[in-house]
């Protein structure tokens, strides 16, 4: 295996209403093209319930609430030579409407039945989804 720098940590938002799940579709970030959830990088001091809220409002404009742990993924892009731990975090939406507050980072944003899934999906939300998560993410 090739040594790169140290894992980072990253944290995805799972944003669910109605049975369905808020996803961006990426752009100008590794990933660029393929759908995920809102998040980003742990800022140094910031628990993972904080860094949600700030990911949340900071791609999407909603405000968030109740967030609370689901899972973490183990996620090593091999092309980028990029190795992140994601954590997972599941919350309410109090207030708002989704839109792209992030126009650098996100070209397109939606609400999407969890059976009907844009594709191609993140490498981090495709391996929570194939149950490659601790625990085994189950969507609610």
């Amino acid at each position: 295996m090739i040594k790169s720098q140290n894992p980072r940590i990253g944290v995805g938002v799972i944003i669910s209403r109605n049975n369905k799940v808020l996803l961006l579709k990426r752009l100008n970030v590794h990933g660029a093209g393929t759908w995920s959830t809102p998040g980003g990088h742990l800022e140094f001091g910031e628990t993972p319930e904080e860094c949600a809220t700030r990911e949340a409002k900071e791609e999407t404009d909603l405000v968030i609430d109740n967030v609370t742990f689901k899972a973490i993924t183990n996620d090593v892009f091999i092309a980028e030579n990029k190795h992140y731990i994601t954590i997972w975090m599941q919350c309410v939406c109090q207030s708002g409407e989704p839109f792209v507050t992030a126009p650098y980072e996100s070209s397109e944003i939606g609400w999407f039945d969890w059976d009907k899934l844009p594709q191609p999906l993140f490498l981090p939300l495709q391996h929570l989804l194939n149950g490659d998560g601790y625990p085994k993410f189950e969507h609610e």
